[in-house]
């Protein structure tokens, strides 16, 4: 049986431009100033998520968690090395990607629900269950923008959640949540992982890693440093990191 994910020798390089325009005379000559830094964010990363696991990405910020994160659900385009990917994916990133301000509640789950591969006859079976999920009954109808962070991550976490995907990522999302709701989500991380979904999410909270991940991949400028066991990894993170 293939992975759920299978990434191998993947690189992603992201060029910089430095102008220095300051003034309309050096905007006309900018042509002759531009200078371009390439910064190497991914520098063959190699590893697999396979059906039914749960892995946790660990790392210092600009390790290259959140890019690899992003390549996976086809925000950005590899530089070099591929990826493959079986199934549906569920990506769960930054704080409101995903959704348009000026958009209800309800509308961004139309709008995401569909581009995560749903029909709208689909979509319109679990829209009560995701709005009940996210426990914004009295606020569905407002626009996104009018929301706190808490109540988008409630919205994010809901939609990815039920739209019968095979792998979920997830980027740190479940720290903005209050107690009772990231207790609602893992419970339905457990019922996501009993059904054979696969997970692979980023997290800084150790306890959120012992607690659901099968195994722990600690990066470390741009490569993989180590995996395994979950507690292993986190305690060798945790003594370099001192």
């Amino acid at each position: 049986m293939k992975p759920a994910i299978q990434i191998c020798d993947l690189h992603k390089h992201f060029d910089l431009s430095h102008s220095g325009v300051a003034s309309i005379k050096t905007a006309l000559l900018w042509f002759r100033r531009k200078r371009v830094e390439r910064l190497e964010v991914l520098k063959g990363v190699t590893f697999n998520l396979n059906r039914g696991e749960t892995v946790a990405l660990v790392g210092r910020n600009g390790a290259g968690k959140s890019t690899l994160l992003s390549l996976i659900a086809r925000v950005y385009k590899p530089s070099s090395g591929t990826i493959a990917v079986e199934g549906r994916v569920a990506p769960l990133l930054e704080l409101g990607a995903g959704f348009h301000p000026d958009l209800t509640g309800l509308e961004n789950i139309q709008f995401n629900g569909v581009i995560l591969g749903l029909t709208r006859k689909e979509l319109a079976k679990r829209v009560d269950r995701i709005v009940a999920f996210a426990e914004l009954e009295n606020h569905i109808d407002t626009p996104v923008r009018t929301y706190s962070s808490g109540m988008m991550a409630r919205l994010g976490f809901a939609i990815a959640a039920h739209v019968d995907a095979d792998i979920m990522i997830v980027d740190e999302v479940l720290a903005v949540g209050d107690y009772a709701f990231e207790e609602k989500c893992y419970q339905k991380i457990e019922e996501f992982r009993a059904n054979g979904g696969s997970i692979l999410f980023v997290s800084h909270n150790f306890e959120s890693i012992y607690r659901v991940a099968d195994r722990c991949v600690w990066m470390k400028d741009g490569v993989v440093a180590m995996e395994g066991d979950p507690r292993d990894v986190v305690a060798a993170y945790r003594e370099a990191d001192v």
